[in-house]
Parts: structure tokens; sequence; C-alpha cells
């Protein structure tokens, strides 16, 4: 839990800088930012992997690079949804979700729990033996 409350918290000051870099983005205060991020992990989570399943031809032939035009109508979405947040245009959108991301992902990379910090267990057959695996901070197996 208390690693959803710092996503929660840091996408929130993301959002808040995002109108000081990006002119087309506007932020009324701190209560829209915190509505904005919480809207945007929500579609993230459940409206996100939807959209990748149906575009993902499109995102192969892409090589990826669909999902930024993903991010970014997601994240005028959640301006549209949140009033006190005004997203003038797509590349405003495209702009301040490339913003969201690259901190997200350095986030993610620094507190973990993101998707490369895995549990593994393994179990035989016939044998009561479990054998678990966490990955370390440093990405090393213990």
């Amino acid at each position: 839990m208390p690693g959803i409350l710092i996503r929660w918290i840091v996408t929130t000051l993301t959002i808040l800088m995002i109108p000081n870099l990006i002119s087309g983005v506007k932020v009324a205060g701190l209560g829209s930012a915190l509505a904005a991020a919480a809207i945007i992990g929500v579609l993230n989570a459940v409206v996100r992997p939807f959209l990748i399943l149906l575009t993902l031809p499109l995102t192969i032939v892409t090589l990826g690079v669909f999902i930024l035009i993903i991010n970014a109508l997601l994240f005028q979405l959640a301006g549209w949804i949140v009033s006190g947040i005004e997203i003038d245009s797509f590349w405003s959108a495209f702009l301040g979700s490339l913003i969201v991301s690259l901190v997200s992902w350095i986030m993610n990379s620094s507190i973990g729990g993101g998707p490369h910090d895995r549990t593994i267990i393994v179990r035989r057959w016939g044998d009561n033996s479990t054998i678990d695996m966490r990955r370390s901070r440093r990405g090393r197996w213990e």
C-alpha cells in the first residue's frame, strides 16, 4: 500500500510541474492534480491494457511507438474528466503524458514494485520442498 501512495504523490507532483514546462496544459491546483493522478492511475490499470490489446497490430508495426499515442489519449481523457485540468491540444497531452511516463518509469525503477519485481515459487511434484526466490533492488535473485 505505501508504494501506491508514493506513486500517487509523485504523479501528482509531476502533474503540478507540467504547466511550467508545457504552455498548453493548465492545472488549477493541488486538488485537481490529486484527482487527475488518481484518474490516470485507474485509466492505466483498467482501460490501457484493453487499448493496447485492441491496437496490438498497430503497436507491433510501429515497434511500440503507438503506446505513446495511447498514453496521450488517456492523459487527455483524464484532463477532460477532471475539472481544473485544461489540455489545449493533442500535442500538449502527448508531451504531458511523456513527462508523466518518464517520471513514473524512473520512480518504479528506484522504489521497486514494478514489472521487474517478481517472486518465484517452485514446487516439485510428489515432494513438499519449496524454493522461494525474490529479485533484490540490485536485480539479483535471492
